[in-house]
């Protein structure tokens, strides 16, 4: 197999230089730009973002209950490539990561002090915050990558097309994948991750840079975070040339372990009893109001409001789906159809309901408090130092703080390094193992154009290129939906045909 595919290579290296060229030689007109284009797809396809993200949603529960959940993603006496641990641990690192870090206070917070008033009366403020946190942050981001990855992993490992996008239109569009069209999908999915991971490499080193600050007063500025850019880059290049086995999944395993120590720390040091009581009412407000949030979220709130929070969400695991999609079906061969959606869809959802509510529901009873000013003026004016003003109101502070630091650059390292994989996997039309020398380019790619998103307006340039990167492929994954359907009922025709026993 060719080392790389040179039209999606070529082509998405040269939309990326001149994205990189323009966004550093013209911050000021970038700036600009991005608020232009942030507005325009705010209020014409907004409603286009709901809908999607909810017959996403939909589809993935029905595939998961239907007959076809027992089929296998490869040959039927395959077994799994890692055991459940491994595969949650990667499943996490992957789909979330500096996400929970960043906005596991500051969004509770937020909500909280805005009052919204989504389901029409906010009575209780509190609950109605971390209901909005749960609609965010559950079942439909996991949705989303179940479309990319469960289709991905079906075609490769079952029908033995390579591990690329285009490979899940071939019952759509059969051997023109190879041509025009499907070089044309997988570079939209190529720029769609380089733009999701420069969203979270944006907020990981706005974040880190804050526990710095706090932590030794490293002065917060665009200088220092594209060092810290440069530093966590290069460190993500070491675990590029490990590769998955001795890089990836020995990260991810890390980010688990420090994650649940942060997690307990966070569950013992508050009230334990009462987080648990919140965690059942979270959870039960989110199932009983999520369709209806889903439908009427749209049009109950501002469209400003909608830009910063739920549209940014649902462009965000759109141009990350290629990213975790491609990852977890490559990390997911041998399992089930209905063992890949549980799993994928229920594990890591659980796991984020948890961390949301113990660092949720605590700092919003610190905010409630008299001192509580202290965490609600951090959010407002310095979103990413939310997190260590929270630390710093329980014990041990500084060392927790540090803890901190440390997983967000685990995480960040573990994001640039899968991406840098899958990335490449697609650059190279689907060689599940590409030269080194081109996981280490993307790798450099991606820090690149963090960087330039910085210098092109900081968070709300990273939150409108997430939004634009998702449009053109939210199509794409329309087709893949039709697609995984027509390919899943033509193999069920065929063994009827051929008279094989139900498996």
């Amino acid at each position: 197999m060719s080392d790389k595919n040179n039209t999606v290579f070529f082509f998405s290296f040269g939309f990326i230089f001149l994205f990189s060229f323009f966004g550093v030689f013209f911050n000021e007109q970038a700036a600009r730009i991005f608020s232009s284009l942030e507005f325009f797809l705010i209020n014409y396809f907004g409603w286009f973002y709901f809908v999607m993200v909810a017959l996403f949603l939909l589809f993935v529960l029905c595939l998961g209950l239907s007959r076809f959940g027992h089929i296998k993603l490869g040959p039927d006496d395959c077994q799994p490539d890692y055991d459940y641990l491994s595969w949650f641990a990667m499943l996490f690192s992957a789909g979330m990561g500096i996400g929970l870090l960043f906005f596991g206070v500051a969004e509770p917070i937020t909500h909280f002090s805005a009052s919204s008033s989504v389901m029409g009366n906010a009575t209780d403020p509190v609950s109605q915050a971390m209901l909005l946190t749960f609609f965010h942050w559950g079942l439909q981001a996991w949705a989303i990558y179940i479309v990319v990855g469960l289709s991905l992993a079906y075609f490769s490992f079952r029908h033995g097309l390579p591990l690329t996008i285009r490979s899940s239109l071939y019952p759509i569009i059969g051997d023109h994948i190879h041509g025009p069209i499907g070089h044309a999908v997988d570079i939209s999915a190529v720029i769609g991750i380089m733009f999701g991971i420069a969203t979270s490499l944006g907020l990981g080193v706005m974040q880190i840079n804050a526990g710095l600050n706090y932590l030794f007063d490293t002065p917060v500025s665009i200088s220092v975070q594209i060092s810290l850019i440069a530093i966590i880059t290069f460190m993500a290049i070491v675990s590029v040339v490990k590769g998955i086995d001795s890089g990836i999944r020995r990260l991810s395993q890390l980010n688990l372990i420090l994650s649940l120590c942060l997690l307990l720390f966070i569950f013992f040091a508050g009230s334990s009893l009462t987080l648990l009581i919140s965690l059942t009412q979270n959870i039960s407000a989110y199932l009983f109001n999520v369709a209806q949030l889903n439908f009427t979220l749209y049009l109950n709130e501002s469209n400003e409001w909608l830009g910063d929070w739920t549209f940014f969400y649902w462009a965000w695991w759109i141009s990350w789906s290629p990213f975790v999609g491609m990852f977890i079906a490559r990390i997911s061969r041998g399992r089930t159809i209905r063992e890949f959606v549980i799993g994928v869809l229920l594990v890591p959802t659980v796991f984020t309901f948890v961390w949301f509510t113990f660092f949720g529901n605590t700092a919003l009873t610190f905010a409630m408090m008299e001192n509580g000013g202290s965490i609600v003026g951090a959010v407002e004016q310095n979103m990413p130092t939310a997190i260590f003003v929270f630390l710093d109101m329980l014990p041990w502070p500084t060392l927790m703080s540090v803890v901190a630091v440390l997983l967000v650059i685990t995480f960040f390292v573990t994001s640039s390094d899968s991406g840098s994989l899958v990335i490449d996997i697609i650059a190279s039309g689907g060689n599940l193992n590409p030269p080194i020398w081109q996981r280490i380019f993307w790798a450099m790619s991606e820090g690149t154009v963090a960087t330039v998103l910085l210098l092109a307006g900081s968070l709300g340039a990273i939150q409108t290129a997430a939004i634009s990167s998702a449009l053109p492929f939210a199509f794409i994954m329309l087709l893949m939906c039709y697609g995984l359907i027509k390919g899943l009922r033509q193999e069920t025709i065929s063994k009827n045909i051929k008279g094989l026993p139900p498996q």
